[in-house]
């Protein structure tokens, strides 16, 4: 079944989403999850995939394992992000492997990871901000980052791009990059201080990203706005999921509709071993 230009899977009552492009190389496995076929209650029902909402930490994890074994995942190599809408990269090997999941934090402010190690799965997560997905197919490394409003005007997903540069020795034109589940130009409104920032964005033509409302509220393509900064910094090969989370309550939580009772979703990438 497609959804904007995603795939949605079901296997095993889960029900999450993956890219064509993605999808056709060998031992890559990606994904975003939706909120079908956990065991959270309430609010967080049912596939909650954060543990910062106030779901109890047995559904989260259980929640995790039904996910990684749908979706393919390995989950004792699962490591978390640390987000709080900075742009701070994080390179991850074999000793990052359970952090955030059954091993503490161990450091906080990482909003992107990366890796060239197989079996080490990366998790980023999401209620309405935009998650990028990169795969380098010639150096076989793989990395997320989470861009809000303040991540996209940060230009992290350019950030990501030099990093894969220094530390793998990607090129850039030989990067597949993904842009996927946030909320959409339809649903993203923002006030005159966000507008601003993003016009400072002036190679990627800002003003083609948003709509005056004319009543001190613009309307934001945060999708439009990550995908021109990613191919400024290089990028040839982009997809754009084009779907929005605050369209589809019925597949996601989404921040904007929901406010702060709810869970939360997740973006994750691995490369197999073998």
């Amino acid at each position: 079944m497609k959804i904007g230009r995603m795939n949605l899977w079901k296997k095993d009552g889960v029900e999450y989403l993956t890219f064509p492009e993605l999808e056709r190389f060998p031992g890559l496995v990606h994904s975003f999850s939706t909120r079908i076929g956990g065991v959270s209650p309430g609010a967080y029902a049912s596939m909650n995939l954060n543990f910062r909402r106030g779901d109890s930490d047995e559904n989260v994890l259980e929640n995790y394992r039904c996910f990684c074994r749908a979706a393919g995942f390995d989950f004792d190599g699962l490591v978390a992000s640390a987000q709080d809408h900075h742009t701070f990269l994080r390179r991850v090997g074999e000793a990052e492997k359970g952090v955030g999941f059954t091993r503490p934090r161990d450091m906080e402010s990482v909003d992107g990871l990366c890796t060239d190690v197989p079996g080490v799965a990366l998790v980023t997560s999401y209620a309405d901000c935009v998650p990028l997905y990169f795969f380098d197919p010639r150096r076989r490394a793989i990395a997320l980052a989470h861009a809000g409003w303040r991540g996209t005007v940060a230009r992290i997903g350019e950030k990501m791009v030099r990093k894969m540069q220094s530390e793998f020795g990607s090129d850039p034109a030989s990067l597949i990059a993904a842009v996927g589940p946030s909320i959409g130009p339809c649903c993203y409104e923002v006030d005159a201080p966000v507008r601003d920032r993003v016009l400072a964005l002036s190679d990627i033509r800002p003003a083609e990203v948003m709509t005056d409302l004319h009543n001190g509220k613009y309307m934001l393509n945060l999708w439009e706005c990550n995908r021109r900064i990613l191919a400024a910094a290089g990028v040839r090969n982009l997809s754009v999921g084009e779907v929005c989370t605050k369209c589809h309550p019925e597949l996601f939580f989404s921040h904007r509709a929901m406010g702060q009772a709810r869970g939360g979703m997740v973006a994750m990438m691995e490369l197999k071993k073998g």
